[in-house]
Protein backbone atom coordinates (compact mmCIF):
# COMPACT_ATOMS: atom_id res chain seq x y z
CA UNK A 1 0.00 0.00 0.00
CA UNK A 2 2.66 2.34 0.88
CA UNK A 3 4.71 1.66 -2.49
CA UNK A 4 0.92 2.17 -4.22
CA UNK A 5 1.40 5.98 -2.57
CA UNK A 6 4.86 6.28 -3.55
CA UNK A 7 4.63 5.64 -7.05
CA UNK A 8 0.73 7.82 -7.09
CA UNK A 9 3.48 10.65 -5.70
CA UNK A 10 6.29 9.89 -7.96
CA UNK A 11 3.66 10.50 -11.00
CA UNK A 12 1.92 13.35 -9.77
CA UNK A 13 5.37 15.13 -8.84
CA UNK A 14 6.67 13.91 -12.39
CA UNK A 15 3.65 14.99 -13.93
CA UNK A 16 3.92 18.69 -12.45
CA UNK A 17 7.76 18.77 -13.59
CA UNK A 18 6.74 18.00 -16.84
CA UNK A 19 3.79 20.84 -16.79
CA UNK A 20 6.06 23.22 -15.52
CA UNK A 21 8.75 22.37 -17.52
CA UNK A 22 7.64 24.86 -20.66
CA UNK A 23 7.50 28.87 -19.94
CA UNK A 24 4.27 29.01 -18.29
CA UNK A 25 1.88 26.54 -16.42
CA UNK A 26 -1.34 25.38 -18.85
CA UNK A 27 -4.04 27.28 -17.16
CA UNK A 28 -8.06 26.81 -17.18
CA UNK A 29 -10.78 27.82 -19.21
CA UNK A 30 -10.82 30.51 -16.87
CA UNK A 31 -6.96 31.97 -17.19
CA UNK A 32 -5.97 30.50 -13.63
CA UNK A 33 -3.55 28.23 -13.55
CA UNK A 34 -3.52 24.87 -12.17
CA UNK A 35 -2.84 23.07 -9.51
CA UNK A 36 -0.02 20.66 -10.26
CA UNK A 37 1.74 20.58 -6.78
CA UNK A 38 4.56 21.39 -7.99
CA UNK A 39 4.48 25.19 -9.55
CA UNK A 40 7.17 27.55 -10.60
CA UNK A 41 5.72 31.15 -10.26
CA UNK A 42 7.44 34.02 -12.74
CA UNK A 43 8.54 37.21 -11.85
CA UNK A 44 6.97 39.92 -10.80
CA UNK A 45 3.60 37.70 -10.31
CA UNK A 46 1.94 37.44 -7.47
CA UNK A 47 0.01 33.85 -6.71
CA UNK A 48 -2.98 34.42 -4.45
CA UNK A 49 -4.04 30.76 -3.08
CA UNK A 50 -7.08 29.70 -1.07
CA UNK A 51 -7.25 26.48 0.90
CA UNK A 52 -11.15 25.27 1.08
CA UNK A 53 -12.23 28.13 -0.11
CA UNK A 54 -10.25 30.55 2.48
CA UNK A 55 -7.15 32.52 1.95
CA UNK A 56 -4.29 30.50 2.29
CA UNK A 57 -0.94 32.69 0.93
CA UNK A 58 0.59 33.97 -1.91
CA UNK A 59 3.01 31.84 -3.57
CA UNK A 60 6.61 34.19 -3.74
CA UNK A 61 8.47 33.83 -7.53
CA UNK A 62 10.29 30.39 -8.06
CA UNK A 63 9.33 26.90 -6.87
CA UNK A 64 6.74 26.81 -4.81
CA UNK A 65 4.23 23.01 -3.58
CA UNK A 66 0.71 23.03 -2.86
CA UNK A 67 -1.33 20.18 -1.53
CA UNK A 68 -3.62 19.07 -4.29
CA UNK A 69 -7.60 19.28 -4.05
CA UNK A 70 -7.37 21.47 -1.07
CA UNK A 71 -5.25 24.38 -2.38
CA UNK A 72 -6.19 26.01 -5.49
CA UNK A 73 -5.05 29.55 -7.27
CA UNK A 74 -7.73 31.73 -6.59
CA UNK A 75 -5.99 34.93 -8.27
CA UNK A 76 -2.99 35.88 -10.36
CA UNK A 77 -1.98 39.48 -9.99
CA UNK A 78 0.62 41.32 -12.04
CA UNK A 79 2.92 43.86 -10.37
CA UNK A 80 4.67 44.98 -12.72
CA UNK A 81 3.79 48.81 -13.61
CA UNK A 82 -0.07 48.79 -15.91
CA UNK A 83 -1.11 50.86 -18.64
CA UNK A 84 -4.58 51.72 -18.78
CA UNK A 85 -6.17 54.31 -21.09
CA UNK A 86 -9.16 56.47 -19.96
CA UNK A 87 -11.90 56.30 -22.30
CA UNK A 88 -13.22 60.06 -23.90
CA UNK A 89 -15.52 61.85 -22.26
CA UNK A 90 -17.39 64.91 -21.65
CA UNK A 91 -16.75 67.72 -18.38
CA UNK A 92 -17.67 71.13 -17.91
CA UNK A 93 -15.19 73.55 -17.02
CA UNK A 94 -16.28 76.58 -14.50
CA UNK A 95 -16.72 78.75 -17.10
CA UNK A 96 -19.81 76.18 -18.54
CA UNK A 97 -17.41 75.23 -21.45
CA UNK A 98 -17.85 71.38 -22.69
CA UNK A 99 -14.75 69.63 -23.24
CA UNK A 100 -13.90 66.22 -24.96
CA UNK A 101 -11.12 64.99 -22.65
CA UNK A 102 -9.20 61.57 -21.96
CA UNK A 103 -5.92 60.80 -20.26
CA UNK A 104 -3.70 57.43 -19.77
CA UNK A 105 -3.22 55.98 -16.35
CA UNK A 106 -0.33 54.50 -14.80
CA UNK A 107 -0.38 52.16 -11.66
CA UNK A 108 0.96 49.28 -9.78
CA UNK A 109 -0.81 46.54 -7.22
CA UNK A 110 1.27 47.16 -4.37
CA UNK A 111 -0.92 44.90 -2.29
CA UNK A 112 -2.30 41.63 -4.05
CA UNK A 113 -4.10 40.91 -1.07
CA UNK A 114 -6.31 43.85 -1.21
CA UNK A 115 -6.17 44.04 -4.77
CA UNK A 116 -7.74 40.92 -4.68
CA UNK A 117 -10.61 40.72 -1.84
CA UNK A 118 -10.72 44.59 -1.95
CA UNK A 119 -12.58 45.30 -4.64
CA UNK A 120 -13.70 43.14 -7.68
CA UNK A 121 -12.19 44.51 -10.77
CA UNK A 122 -9.58 46.90 -10.27
CA UNK A 123 -8.45 48.19 -13.41
CA UNK A 124 -12.28 49.14 -14.02
CA UNK A 125 -12.75 50.89 -10.04
CA UNK A 126 -9.67 53.10 -11.04
CA UNK A 127 -10.72 53.83 -14.65
CA UNK A 128 -14.09 54.77 -13.36
CA UNK A 129 -12.46 56.51 -10.22
CA UNK A 130 -9.91 58.56 -12.52
CA UNK A 131 -12.95 59.70 -14.73
CA UNK A 132 -15.47 60.76 -11.88
CA UNK A 133 -12.14 62.50 -10.35
CA UNK A 134 -11.06 64.70 -14.02
CA UNK A 135 -14.48 65.37 -14.13
CA UNK A 136 -14.80 67.04 -10.69
CA UNK A 137 -11.42 68.70 -10.89
CA UNK A 138 -12.15 70.20 -14.56
CA UNK A 139 -15.20 71.98 -12.85
CA UNK A 140 -13.02 74.02 -10.49
CA UNK A 141 -11.33 75.22 -13.28
CA UNK A 142 -11.58 77.99 -15.96
CA UNK A 143 -11.21 77.14 -19.93
CA UNK A 144 -7.57 78.75 -19.75
CA UNK A 145 -6.33 77.47 -16.89
CA UNK A 146 -7.02 73.72 -17.56
CA UNK A 147 -4.51 74.57 -20.30
CA UNK A 148 -2.07 76.74 -18.81
CA UNK A 149 -2.21 74.62 -15.06
CA UNK A 150 -2.23 71.17 -16.79
CA UNK A 151 0.49 69.62 -14.87
CA UNK A 152 -1.39 70.75 -11.44
CA UNK A 153 -4.71 69.10 -13.12
CA UNK A 154 -2.86 66.09 -12.98
CA UNK A 155 -1.06 66.15 -9.83
CA UNK A 156 -4.63 66.42 -8.62
CA UNK A 157 -6.51 63.44 -10.13
CA UNK A 158 -3.47 61.00 -8.68
CA UNK A 159 -3.77 62.63 -5.04
CA UNK A 160 -7.50 61.67 -5.21
CA UNK A 161 -7.22 58.46 -7.01
CA UNK A 162 -4.43 57.13 -4.24
CA UNK A 163 -6.67 58.07 -1.22
CA UNK A 164 -9.73 56.21 -2.96
CA UNK A 165 -7.76 53.17 -4.03
CA UNK A 166 -5.57 52.81 -0.73
CA UNK A 167 -7.86 50.21 0.23
CA UNK A 168 -7.57 48.41 -2.68
CA UNK A 169 -3.48 48.03 -2.84
CA UNK A 170 -3.41 49.91 -5.49
CA UNK A 171 -0.85 52.82 -6.22
CA UNK A 172 -1.45 55.48 -8.90
CA UNK A 173 1.62 56.52 -11.09
CA UNK A 174 0.50 59.47 -12.73
CA UNK A 175 -1.64 60.58 -14.87
CA UNK A 176 -1.52 62.11 -18.24
CA UNK A 177 -4.32 64.06 -20.08
CA UNK A 178 -3.49 62.74 -23.87
CA UNK A 179 -6.20 65.55 -25.88
CA UNK A 180 -8.98 67.90 -24.98
CA UNK A 181 -11.21 68.77 -27.38
CA UNK A 182 -13.01 72.26 -27.73
CA UNK A 183 -16.31 72.86 -29.39
CA UNK A 184 -16.11 74.36 -32.81
CA UNK A 185 -17.17 78.21 -32.11
CA UNK A 186 -14.89 78.25 -28.72
CA UNK A 187 -12.03 77.32 -30.72
CA UNK A 188 -13.02 80.12 -33.09
CA UNK A 189 -13.31 82.53 -30.56
CA UNK A 190 -10.02 81.09 -28.61
CA UNK A 191 -7.95 82.04 -32.16
CA UNK A 192 -9.47 85.25 -32.29
CA UNK A 193 -8.44 85.80 -28.66
CA UNK A 194 -5.05 84.77 -29.64
CA UNK A 195 -4.98 87.38 -32.76
CA UNK A 196 -5.82 90.12 -31.10
CA UNK A 197 -3.18 89.43 -28.50
CA UNK A 198 -0.76 89.38 -30.71
CA UNK A 199 -2.40 92.57 -32.47
CA UNK A 200 -2.05 94.54 -29.05
CA UNK A 201 1.63 93.27 -27.94
CA UNK A 202 2.99 94.85 -31.65
CA UNK A 203 0.99 97.52 -31.27
CA UNK A 204 2.62 97.79 -27.61
CA UNK A 205 6.03 96.90 -28.49
CA UNK A 206 5.76 99.35 -31.55
CA UNK A 207 4.44 102.09 -29.23
CA UNK A 208 7.51 101.43 -26.65
CA UNK A 209 9.84 101.96 -29.65
CA UNK A 210 8.32 105.04 -30.75
CA UNK A 211 8.85 106.65 -27.24
CA UNK A 212 12.15 105.06 -26.52
CA UNK A 213 12.76 107.28 -30.27
CA UNK A 214 11.34 109.99 -29.17
CA UNK A 215 13.58 110.07 -25.66
CA UNK A 216 16.66 109.55 -27.78
CA UNK A 217 16.37 112.37 -29.92
CA UNK A 218 15.38 114.55 -26.82
CA UNK A 219 18.33 113.60 -24.56
CA UNK A 220 20.48 114.36 -28.02
CA UNK A 221 18.92 117.54 -28.48
CA UNK A 222 19.55 118.43 -24.31
CA UNK A 223 23.05 117.01 -24.71
CA UNK A 224 23.77 119.16 -28.53
CA UNK A 225 21.95 122.28 -26.41
CA UNK A 226 24.46 121.76 -23.41
CA UNK A 227 27.25 121.26 -25.40
CA UNK A 228 26.59 124.49 -27.40
CA UNK A 229 25.63 126.60 -24.26
CA UNK A 230 28.97 125.36 -23.04
CA UNK A 231 31.24 126.09 -26.47
CA UNK A 232 28.74 129.54 -26.12
CA UNK A 233 29.78 130.08 -22.50
CA UNK A 234 33.53 129.01 -23.19
CA UNK A 235 34.02 131.91 -26.17
CA UNK A 236 32.72 134.97 -24.14
CA UNK A 237 35.20 133.96 -21.78
CA UNK A 238 37.73 133.73 -23.94
CA UNK A 239 36.54 137.02 -25.85
CA UNK A 240 35.94 139.10 -22.56
CA UNK A 241 39.56 137.82 -21.58
CA UNK A 242 41.05 139.02 -25.06
CA UNK A 243 39.18 142.12 -24.87
CA UNK A 244 40.48 142.79 -21.17
CA UNK A 245 43.47 141.98 -21.89
CA UNK A 246 42.94 144.58 -25.56
CA UNK A 247 41.80 147.47 -22.77
CA UNK A 248 44.49 146.72 -20.58
CA UNK A 249 47.38 146.90 -23.21
CA UNK A 250 45.56 149.98 -24.56
CA UNK A 251 45.50 151.85 -21.07
CA UNK A 252 49.17 150.93 -20.51
CA UNK A 253 50.45 152.35 -23.97
CA UNK A 254 48.17 155.54 -23.79
CA UNK A 255 49.83 155.79 -20.17
CA UNK A 256 53.20 155.49 -21.38
CA UNK A 257 52.22 158.05 -24.34
CA UNK A 258 50.96 160.55 -21.70
CA UNK A 259 54.01 159.96 -19.87
CA UNK A 260 56.39 160.54 -22.73
CA UNK A 261 54.28 163.49 -23.68
CA UNK A 262 54.63 165.11 -20.46
CA UNK A 263 58.00 164.64 -20.17
CA UNK A 264 58.66 165.91 -23.60
CA UNK A 265 56.14 169.09 -22.56
CA UNK A 266 58.41 170.19 -19.67
CA UNK A 267 61.32 170.37 -22.27
CA UNK A 268 62.62 173.77 -24.02
CA UNK A 269 60.18 174.74 -26.74
CA UNK A 270 57.46 172.38 -25.63
CA UNK A 271 54.63 174.69 -25.41
CA UNK A 272 55.60 175.54 -29.16
CA UNK A 273 55.11 171.29 -29.76
CA UNK A 274 51.61 171.30 -27.68
CA UNK A 275 50.42 174.89 -29.89
CA UNK A 276 51.55 173.13 -33.41
CA UNK A 277 50.08 169.69 -32.24
CA UNK A 278 46.68 171.61 -31.39
CA UNK A 279 46.64 173.25 -34.88
CA UNK A 280 46.93 169.95 -36.74
CA UNK A 281 44.41 168.58 -35.05
CA UNK A 282 42.36 171.42 -35.45
CA UNK A 283 42.66 171.81 -39.13
CA UNK A 284 42.12 167.67 -39.24
CA UNK A 285 39.35 168.15 -37.52
CA UNK A 286 37.47 171.07 -39.67
CA UNK A 287 38.19 168.98 -43.08
CA UNK A 288 35.78 166.38 -41.80
CA UNK A 289 32.97 168.62 -41.20
CA UNK A 290 29.43 168.10 -42.83
CA UNK A 291 30.61 164.45 -43.68
CA UNK A 292 28.72 163.13 -41.21
CA UNK A 293 25.42 165.31 -40.41
CA UNK A 294 23.79 168.44 -41.65
CA UNK A 295 23.35 169.84 -38.62
CA UNK A 296 26.80 171.63 -37.97
CA UNK A 297 28.17 173.56 -35.08
CA UNK A 298 30.76 176.76 -35.95
CA UNK A 299 32.90 179.19 -33.58
CA UNK A 300 31.94 182.47 -34.82
CA UNK A 301 35.55 183.15 -37.09
CA UNK A 302 36.38 179.62 -37.69
CA UNK A 303 39.29 180.91 -39.73
CA UNK A 304 41.22 182.27 -37.45
CA UNK A 305 43.68 179.12 -36.41
CA UNK A 306 45.63 181.24 -34.26
CA UNK A 307 42.84 182.87 -31.75
CA UNK A 308 41.62 178.98 -32.19
CA UNK A 309 45.38 177.51 -30.96
CA UNK A 310 45.68 180.22 -28.23
CA UNK A 311 42.52 179.47 -26.34
CA UNK A 312 42.94 175.92 -26.62
CA UNK A 313 46.94 176.63 -25.16
CA UNK A 314 44.69 178.91 -22.38
CA UNK A 315 42.76 175.84 -21.43
CA UNK A 316 45.81 173.85 -20.86
CA UNK A 317 47.04 176.47 -18.79
CA UNK A 318 44.16 176.62 -16.72
CA UNK A 319 44.27 173.05 -16.39
CA UNK A 320 47.76 172.98 -15.62
CA UNK A 321 47.92 175.40 -12.56
CA UNK A 322 47.26 174.62 -9.31
CA UNK A 323 44.23 175.76 -7.59
CA UNK A 324 44.68 178.96 -4.89
CA UNK A 325 43.28 178.44 -1.49
CA UNK A 326 40.46 180.60 -0.47
CA UNK A 327 39.54 181.40 -4.01
CA UNK A 328 37.24 178.52 -4.87
CA UNK A 329 33.75 180.44 -4.49
CA UNK A 330 35.13 182.82 -6.61
CA UNK A 331 36.49 180.64 -9.27
CA UNK A 332 32.94 178.28 -8.76
CA UNK A 333 31.13 182.17 -9.90
CA UNK A 334 33.55 182.87 -12.01
CA UNK A 335 33.04 179.53 -13.87
CA UNK A 336 29.44 179.66 -13.61
CA UNK A 337 29.27 183.28 -15.68
CA UNK A 338 32.02 181.62 -18.00
CA UNK A 339 29.57 178.76 -18.85
CA UNK A 340 26.56 180.85 -18.67
CA UNK A 341 28.61 183.24 -21.47
CA UNK A 342 29.89 180.26 -23.17
CA UNK A 343 26.44 178.92 -23.54
CA UNK A 344 24.94 182.66 -25.10
CA UNK A 345 27.41 182.36 -27.40
CA UNK A 346 27.01 178.82 -28.73
CA UNK A 347 23.17 179.69 -29.19
CA UNK A 348 24.05 182.82 -31.45
CA UNK A 349 26.19 180.31 -33.39
CA UNK A 350 23.74 177.54 -33.45
CA UNK A 351 21.25 180.13 -35.17
CA UNK A 352 23.37 182.12 -37.29
CA UNK A 353 24.15 178.60 -38.55
CA UNK A 354 20.71 177.43 -39.59
CA UNK A 355 20.31 180.80 -41.27
CA UNK A 356 22.84 180.87 -43.35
Amino acid sequence: MLARAARGTGALLLRGSTQASGRAPRRTSSGLPRNTVVLFVPQQEAWVVERMGRFHRILEPGLNILIPVLDRIRYVQSLKEIVINVPEQSAVTLDNVTLQIDGVLYLRIMDPYKASYGVEDPEYAVTQLAQTTMRSELGKLSLDKVFRERESLNASIVDAINQAADCWGIRCLRYEIKDIHVPPRVKESMQMQVEAERRKRATVLESEGTRESAINVAEGKKQAQILASEAEKAEQINQAAGEASAVLAKAKAKAEAIRILAAALTQHNGDAAASLTVAEQYVSAFSKLAKDSNTILLPSNPGDVTSMVAQAMGVYGALTKAPVPGAQDSVSSGSSRDVQGTDASLDEEFDRVKLS
